[in-house]
């Protein structure tokens, strides 16, 4: 009897090793190979057609059509007839038709495209599947890989959060759709090679909108006036542009606020080409003296939109500072420290944030609580770098149904049925107006975890 427990219990261990390799598994992606598709950051079969005063770094190219699909570049043909060049292009313009051994490479180049596109689209074992129903807007987004059987849209941005070397690959059935202004944000040293938007239908990329990473679209992609790419833009169809800037797989880097200026009235603004933005008023001009933005703080008795300087309200005898930090705003209480892309307006000592269904929220809690409520819930020491822990305002829900949540997401150490090392990933909501908690989200294997740390 003693031997049929003890036979029991190994095949059980056995078990649960065997289902937590998939799982660990699925957690850590590979690169997606690009090969000589690599060498591109535009790539096509049908061709690249631009107006405006596009800029490009890297080399384009097009197959199996020819020359005559590149148009809007003004191609000028290098003498060995090997390929092209253009006012509008930092690289080489490549096409089917031109002279051996340009026609091999083209074809290579088109091969190895299809082949990562088949790469990306066969990953197994994702992270998670129809996140956010298909509108991951607003949301944090940490490295692996991500399915959807439907299409994708990003209204108003949204962040991935990961080391440099992290590999984010997303599986997208449809279209994938970036809204007008959205910029896919970059934090924690994620780099734009690393990440690779797989999609099944037409990218298309809204007015000045901001995108980072490797599109692989098997139809066509389409970016709008002033829209940028920091990646590759490979489709199996045609490329539009419109006025548009791309790079390639550039590590960005957080930009200093602007400076802002203190008018006679004591009002602050700063200068933009549609005049100035002030904290209290808009008077489309900027007079005054310049000041700095570490030492400019108010407490506005007028209704305020967060631009340059720091703003500062008093709640439950707590103390926000409020600031614009590279489009984002962000509340910082003490060592708490809360984004959001949402648009926030401060009155006196109320904080208000505008949802895309027009109502304006007020923010009851402050980050403070927000933070002592979270570290409660998921059982955490504290919420900082050191685990991951990162605090983002952000909406929930959609139409009369939205909200306005803190979403705070942290990574603990530990030990799965006390033999295995993990680091578990877990997220909890907390309603801005009420406190409560309205979710939380561990995985399954926590209910066999204990805490390591």
């Amino acid at each position: 009897m003693e031997k049929n427990k003890s036979k029991f219990l190994i095949f059980a261990l056995f078990s649960i090793t065997i289902i937590l390799s998939m799982f660990f598994v699925s957690a850590a992606q590979t690169a997606v190979n690009l090969g000589t598709a690599g060498d591109f950051v535009i790539l096509s079969k049908s061709g690249i057609s631009t107006t405006g005063s596009t800029s490009i770094i890297g080399n384009i190219g097009v197959s199996p059509i020819g020359s005559t699909a590149i148009t809007g570049f003004g191609p000028i043909m290098d003498s060995s007839n090997q390929f092209a060049t253009s006012s509008l292009v930092t690289g080489k313009i490549y096409a089917a038709d031109y002279t051996a051994p340009t026609p091999t490479k083209m074809t290579t180049a088109i091969s190895d495209m299809e082949t990562a596109y088949t790469d990306a689209a066969g990953r197994t074992l994702p992270t998670a599947t129809e996140l956010g129903a298909g509108d991951i807007s607003g949301l944090t987004i940490t490295p692996g890989l991500y399915k959807w059987g439907t299409g994708v849209i990003i209204n108003n941005g949204v962040t991935l959060s990961g080391g440099a070397n992290d590999i984010f690959i997303f599986q997208i059935a449809q279209d994938l759709t970036v809204g007008n202004g959205a910029i896919i944000t970059l934090s924690g040293g994620a780099q734009a090679k690393n990440i690779f938007w797989q999609v099944g239908g037409q990218t298309t990329l809204g007015t000045t909108s901001q995108f980072n990473g490797n599109i692989l679209s098997q139809t066509a992609i389409v970016l709008n006036t002033g829209a940028t790419l920091n990646g590759k833009a490979l489709a199996q169809t045609a490329v539009t542009l419109d006025a548009n800037t791309i790079v390639n797989n550039v590590v960005v880097t957080p930009t200093p606020n602007p400076t802002p200026t203190t008018s006679s009235g004591g009002s602050e603004s700063t200068s933009s080409s549609g005049g100035s933005n002030s904290a209290g008023t808009n008077t489309g001009t900027n007079t005054g003296t310049t000041s700095s933005p570490k030492n400019t703080t108010t407490t506005p008795k007028e209704t305020t939109t967060i631009g340059a300087g720091v703003v500062k309200i008093i709640k439950d005898g707590k103390t926000t500072e409020v600031s614009s930090v590279n489009g984002l705003t962000r509340l910082n209480s003490g060592s708490v420290k809360v984004e959001t892309n949402l648009p926030v307006e401060v009155k006196g000592n109320t904080l208000s944030v505008t949802q895309s269904n027009g109502i304006k929220s007020e923010i009851k809690i402050m980050p403070v609580t927000a933070s002592e409520t979270a570290i409660a819930r998921l059982k955490l020491k504290v919420c900082t770098e050191d685990n991951n822990c990162t605090i983002t305002l952000k909406e929930v829900g959609t139409g009369t149904d939205a909200k306005v949540v803190y979403q705070v997401k942290a990574q603990k150490n530990v030990k799965i049925i006390g033999l295995f090392k993990a680091k578990m990933n877990i997220e909890t909501n907390i309603d801005a107006e009420t406190g409560k908690v309205i979710s939380e989200h561990k995985p399954w294997w926590s209910l066999i975890s204990a805490d390591a740390s």
